[in-house]
């Protein structure tokens, strides 16, 4: 490849998407290397009206740029770690991984008010079971609605009046400069994140070492570590978006805590396992064996409580 030629980023047309590439290609560009954003849109981005585990899974937001990688059209793609599936496919791999954002979920509601300070019954919007699964443990009242497409498109049918409050990941909102928009800010003991959340992943194939040596200043060691742990409990649980699955890693005093909470396979409630462990720092392999250790305990929890 001649080094005049820039580097090309696939990346979804979201505002999210494309804000988040656009991050990648300045940091690529104060290395020295000059890059381009090539669009893409993928099955996920087309298919709004059912949810992601009717439709194939996250591997709709990645399917036509890993194509566009295949084909030569593009050298690397940006994604939202949280919409990667927990097993890259044969060929592929997370070369980088940028410093993590907030990784916690925010409520926006129309009134302004809280959660625990909505109406009864309140209509709340989001297509995750996750945060459906969660919610339900806070207030058990709440109609929990489906709701996909991108940020601003979800805002606006809050604004319209289809919803009581939304519920969005505090770091898409912060990229986008919508933060004043957000009622209130979820601790993760309240609202465990998805795996991944708040992260931006970038993908190459496998044999592009040409590509991920210059990619490697961009690594975030800590944010790495973190995760690898979530990346690899949710790999070990199977879980994907026909499971409520929830798995955050933090690094502190010299130790690496994971917890994950998971739930029935395609069902909002209850929940059916909780787990936490910490192991103190060294590397990736120990990322991966706590996360295989919390794995091991959610397992143990699913047996336990079985009829």
């Amino acid at each position: 490849m001649s080094a005049a030629r820039p580097l090309v980023i696939a990346t979804r047309g979201s505002p999210l998407a494309l804000w988040q590439a656009e991050e990648v290609r300045r940091r690529l560009e104060r290395l020295g290397h000059a890059a381009r954003l090539e669009r893409i849109v993928t099955s996920g981005d087309r298919i709004l009206d059912r949810t992601l585990d009717k439709i194939g899974g996250k591997g709709l937001f990645t399917k036509e740029i890993e194509i566009a990688l295949a084909e030569g059209r593009a050298d690397l793609a940006v994604h939202s770690l949280k919409d990667v599936p927990m097993a890259m496919p044969d060929g592929w791999t997370l070369a980088a991984v940028l410093e993590r954002g907030d990784p916690r979920d925010a409520l926006v509601s129309a009134s302004g008010a809280a959660l625990e300070a909505l109406r009864p019954n309140a209509r709340v919007g989001t297509s995750s079971l996750r945060r459906a699964m969660l919610l339900g443990r806070l207030r058990p009242d709440l109609e929990i609605t489906f709701l996909r497409g991108n940020i601003d498109g979800r805002l606006a049918k809050l604004d319209r009046g289809d919803f009581d409050a939304v519920v969005l990941a505090l770091a898409g909102l912060r990229r986008l400069g919508l933060e004043s928009r957000v009622t209130e800010i979820f601790q993760t003991d309240r609202m465990l994140p998805a795996v991944g959340q708040g992260a931006i992943g970038i993908e190459i194939a496998t044999d592009r070492t040409d590509i991920a040596q210059r990619l490697a200043p961009l690594v975030h060691v800590e944010t790495t570590q973190c995760v690898t742990a979530e990346r690899t409990v949710g790999h070990e649980m199977r879980a994907g978006c026909s499971q409520p699955f929830a798995a955050h890693a933090w690094r502190e005093d010299g130790w690496l805590t994971l917890r994950a909470i998971s739930g029935e396979p395609g069902c909002a409630t209850p929940v059916q396992g909780q787990a936490s462990a910490r192991l103190a720092l060294t590397d990736l392999q120990g990322a991966v064996a706590l996360g295989r250790e919390v794995a091991r305990q959610l397992h143990a929890a699913a047996i336990s409580s079985a009829p």
